[in-house]
């Protein structure tokens, strides 16, 4: 079990093309439950579109208390006033994120399956480390398939958090909550849910409360 309570990382879907009706489905989402975190993820849009994005989703998030952090590009979540920024291995480097947003921002670093990769990133000071993908997903195509197990060893290990990533929906959470992964990174798992957004933001939750270590 989880040494703390684990908490819901959200990632948007991968394009916005009403950004106004996903600005209430995310206050819908942020008002059922605790949610860490919203990744905007918006990997073929234009640098304008992203901004724009950012500007009507950070007083929400702000509002609830939630982290926004712009993926791959360092140099428009600091246009953006984001919290942060998460970067793949084919993107900005963690050293480059870090000189450009300053000290107090969050950086997150993908490392895929590897625990070399992981090592690396939390040595250097990333302030979490993202593994996966762990189940199918239809959103991206992901490059690898992580082991539970690296959730444990890392959870045995390190103390730098660590994020899950990659198909994990409500039905399939429990394992990696279990194998002590501090977030859970979703997308589909909740844009997509049969009862909407808010039911499943608040059955993650539930599923966090129940596994909780006293």
């Amino acid at each position: 079990m989880n040494e703390t309570r684990c908490r819901l990382y959200l990632i948007t879907p991968p394009s916005l093309p009403g950004l106004a009706a996903f600005a209430r489905e995310l206050e819908a989402a942020l008002s059922a439950g605790d949610v860490a975190s919203l990744q905007l993820r918006l990997k073929d849009a234009t640098d304008d579109e992203v901004l724009e994005a950012a500007s009507a989703l950070k007083p929400i998030c702000e509002a609830y208390g939630v982290a926004l952090i712009v993926n791959d590009r360092p140099d428009l979540a600091l246009k953006a006033g984001a919290d942060g920024v998460h970067v793949g291995q084919d993107d900005a480097s963690y050293a480059e994120a870090r000189k450009t947003l300053g000290p107090d921002c969050v950086v997150g670093v993908t490392c895929h399956d590897s625990r070399h990769l992981a090592m690396e990133a939390a040595e250097a000071g990333a302030d979490y480390v993202a593994f996966g993908a762990f189940f199918p997903t239809a959103t991206k195509e992901p490059k690898t398939q992580a082991p539970v197990d690296i959730l444990n060893w890392w959870a045995d290990l390190m103390t730098t958090p660590c994020v899950a990533i990659g198909g994990i929906t409500v039905d399939n959470a429990e394992t990696l909550v279990v194998a002590g992964a501090d977030f859970l990174a979703v997308s589909s798992g909740v844009w997509s849910h049969p009862g909407g957004s808010g039911a499943a933001v608040a059955a993650f939750n539930e599923i966090f409360d129940r596994l909780a270590k006293p």
